[in-house]
This record gives C-alpha cells, structure tokens and sequence, in this order.
C-alpha cells in the first residue's frame, strides 16, 4: 500500500473548536446557526467532540443548552478529568460572537482540506493495487485503467463538492425575486448575458430563449429524419462564437462527422442561388476551382472550439470522466452533445431490466450536466410505436425504452417530416424538406412546433419565420443559420 503523509496540524483549529463550544454555552440561541453546517464530524479533538455532541443531543431531544447540562452530561459519558476546568476554559475562549462564523469557516475548510487527502490516499491505493475499480469493464483493453481514471475522477469531484464555506442554503423570497427583476432589466436592455445558449436559428431560440445551463435537452427522433445533423447545425452555429463544444459520438467516426462539417458548410457557398460544390462532389475528384471553394470551408471551420469524442461502447461513468476532464481543460464549455442515448453501455446490474438502467443513465447524465454547469442536449430513438399509427406524429410516450427519460428531461424536442412518410403528398403541398421540431416538454417555457427547413444533400437546415403579419402555417424562407 502506498504511504501518504498525514496532515499535521492546522493553524487555528483547536482555537476554532473551543471558541464555537463556548458560544454555544453561553449563547445557546446560537445552536441553528452552527447545526446549518457543522457536525461533531468536523471536530478533530476527540474531547471537544464529544461536548458538541453533548450539545447536539440536548438540542434536538428539545432541552435547555446551558452550561450545568452539558457539565452533567459531560460527567455522565465520559471520564475528562476536571471538567468544571475544561468547560471554563471554553466560555472564556472567545471575545464575542462575531467570532462564531470565522471560526466555523476555519473548520469547514480544514474539513475540505482533509476530503482532498483522503480521496488523494484512495486513488494512491488504487492505482498501487488496482483493487476497488469500478465493475462490468468485461475485460476490455484499457477498461482497468479508464475505470481507474473514471474512480479517481470521482473520488476528487466529491471531495471539492464538499461544502467549504458556512453558506445558508435558505433563501427568502425577496433575494429571489431581486434576482428575477436584475434579469428582467437585462433581457429589457437586451443583454445577451439575460438569456440562455443561443443555437441561432431564431425560432428554436425564441422557444427556449436559448439553452440553459444545467439542463438535459432531449432530441429523440425516428432514423432519418435529421436528429444527428440538426445537433451538429446547433454546436457549428455556437463554435462559430468562439465557445467549445465537446461531442461524444457514439455511432459515427470522427471523419465521418467531419465530412459532414464541411458537407454543411458548403451550403454557404453558392451562386445565383445554386451551390458551387454539391455534396457528390466533394465526395469526387474535385476541379482546381472546387478544390479551392472547399478549402475556403475548411478554412471557416479550422478555428472552431469543437471537440470530438468517437469512442463506441462507452458507459456513462467513462462519458462522466471524459466530459469532466474537458471541462477542467475548458472552463467556458458552453455545449456537450452526447448521440445517441440508446449507444450508451450500460454497466450490468442484477435484478434491473434494461428500462432501469437507461432510466439509470439519464439520470447521470442530468446529473453531469448540473455538475458542469452546461446545457447537454442527449440524442434518443423513437419506439417503431410510431410507425403503426396514422398520425407519425412522435408523442412524449413515444421515447424508447424507458419513461424515466421524459420524468428527468428538462427539455424533449421531437422531429417530423411529412415528406419522409408521405413523399407525394408532401410534393403537392409544397412542404418536401420541411420539418417540424416539435417542442413536447419544457420545464421553463411552453411547448410547441417551429418549423425548419431540411437540406439533406447538405445535412443542413435552415429557419423558416413566419412573414410578419402572416398568419397561419404560411412561412418565409429565412438563410442558412450562421
């Protein structure tokens, strides 16, 4: 096993711990405020322990905290030579009670501090044994070591994640509703700052106004109807703002999504209305003129801030530690793409059916998705449900494997294109390409359809805003997002 120092003494901690004793004894009305974020676990003196727990007890059991209570339970639990002595030392350690929460600070810090040691201590001894990794790596190449990274991971997540300050967790109305009115004046004056992730297409923002941190943004569709492409449309249009995006593709390859990056930038480059490379094309022997219109796209997509993740198999523990290693790197990710849900391995649990376990992984994910503080948008399949009805319309009930997805989803977007199941009708009505996002759920806001325009040679789409004063399902061909 491998040795890690102790940590030696911390500057002020037992002063810290006798000062909050004597306040509390003299100044029992105090206990509420200490209980908000201290526990007996936070004392390191084993005698200065056993009186806060002495307090604690008294407390909740409803009796008086005072100093002949504790004195006499003092005698009664423990054998602490001369505790009259003891207890007069502690009223006397302190000026006033301005000291209580720099003092309750000092030992949720020291507490902080000794979290990261231990974490420091577990992740030496696993990497040292190798023993205590995380199950169900089925015996993968590299699967010992990524589990050991996704531990260790971990392991230091939930030691920062503990709370180090004396924070008050209750707020009154008053601080929220200032905190509303300061985001009312902001959108009123226009300030970007006053309104989520923008994908810039103007209808789905106007929807959502924009993505919001710590949200998990559901897009679930039937194959083929642009689900994978509408995501990549989305983080092109925010890279293009200089804000990384990190992608986990689970069912193409790198390339494949970079060919598909160029395909759509292509769109842009066009005359008298007419494209100047087509998708066949760039997929051929290019001209020397084609050669240069494409490397004008490469060029306009080189300096993007997207990151590509094309690992098939992962499990959201990998995915986690992946996303996490990211954002440590990329502290202003803006956007994580995860396509698609159902790729996701889940990790092998007796007794749970496989809706469990994706219930299991949406969860994580919207877990992750507040920890980093980022909106995540998680590509899902439809039930084939949908093929059977009349109406192909998708329903929230129409989410594949499991309704835990629609209960932890913050935002469900769903796609229908008319044309793709009725080809003829679609060409007499002048709506081929069109396709409907359909907003199904929103916690923030309300549901709803917008309507997009899909160009699948170039996996591209682009708005379709309603004419101003046009009613109805009348609509204008807006340009290609940017």
């Amino acid at each position: 096993m491998v040795e890690t120092p102790t940590l030696p003494p911390l500057p002020g901690e037992a002063e810290a711990e006798r000062r909050i004793l004597g306040i509390l004894i003299k100044h029992p009305e105090q206990v509420d405020v200490v209980l908000e974020a201290i526990t007996p676990e936070h004392f390191m003196d084993p005698v200065l322990r056993q009186i806060f727990q002495i307090v604690v007890d008294l407390y909740t059991a409803g009796q008086r905290v005072s100093y002949t209570q504790v004195y006499t339970q003092l005698r009664l639990r423990t054998q602490v030579p001369e505790p009259e002595a003891l207890l007069a030392g502690l009223t006397e350690s302190f000026i006033s009670l301005g000291e209580l929460v720099p003092s309750m600070e000092v030992l949720l810090e020291n507490s902080a501090r000794r979290k990261l040691l231990a974490a420091a201590r577990e992740i030496a001894r696993l990497a040292s044994e190798g023993t205590g990794l995380v199950p169900g790596t089925g015996g993968r190449p590299g699967a010992a070591i990524a589990a050991l990274q996704a531990r260790a991971q971990q392991l230091i997540m939930e030691a920062v994640s503990v709370r180090g300050t004396a924070q008050e967790d209750i707020t009154d109305l008053l601080t929220v509703l200032n905190r509303c009115y300061a985001k009312l004046v902001d959108r009123r004056e226009g300030k970007a700052s006053a309104y989520g992730l923008s994908v810039r297409y103007p209808s789905v923002d106007l929807m959502t106004t924009g993505l919001q941190p710590r949200d998990l943004i559901v897009l679930a569709a039937r194959p083929s109807m642009g689900k994978t492409s509408l995501a990549l449309n989305f983080a092109v249009n925010v890279a293009k703002r200089g804000i990384p995006v990190l992608i986990f593709s689970l069912e193409m390859d790198a390339e494949q999504i970079g060919d598909r990056l160029v395909v759509s930038e292509l769109f842009g480059h066009r005359k008298d209305g007419r494209p100047l490379v087509t998708a066949q094309e760039y997929a051929g022997k290019l001209t020397d003129e084609q050669f240069e219109i494409v490397k004008g796209a490469f060029n306009e997509l080189f300096p993007l801030p997207i990151y590509l993740v094309d690992r098939r198999g992962l499990s959201v523990t990998e995915i986690r530690a992946k996303a996490r290693k990211f954002h440590a790197a990329h502290p202003d990710t803006g956007l994580i793409i995860i396509d698609y849900l159902q790729l996701i391995r889940a990790v092998a649990v007796p007794g749970r059916t496989w809706a469990m376990q994706v219930g299991d992984i949406v969860r994580e994910l919207r877990d992750m998705a507040g920890e980093l503080n980022v909106p995540l948008i998680l590509l899902s399949q439809l039930n084939r449900g949908v093929e059977a009805r009349e109406d192909k319309r998708p329903l929230l009930s129409d989410l594949r494997d499991s309704g835990n997805i629609e209960e932890f989803a913050d935002v469900v977007i769903m796609l229908y294109r008319d044309d793709y199941y009725n080809p003829e009708k679609a060409r007499e009505n002048g709506t081929e390409g069109q396709v409907e996002v359909i907003f199904a759920k929103q916690r923030r806001g309300r549901t709803g359809k917008v309507l997009l325009r899909w160009i699948p040679e170039f996996t591209r789409f682009i708005d379709e805003v309603p004419a101003p004063g046009v009613g109805g399902g009348e609509v204008t061909h807006g340009q290609a997002a940017s």
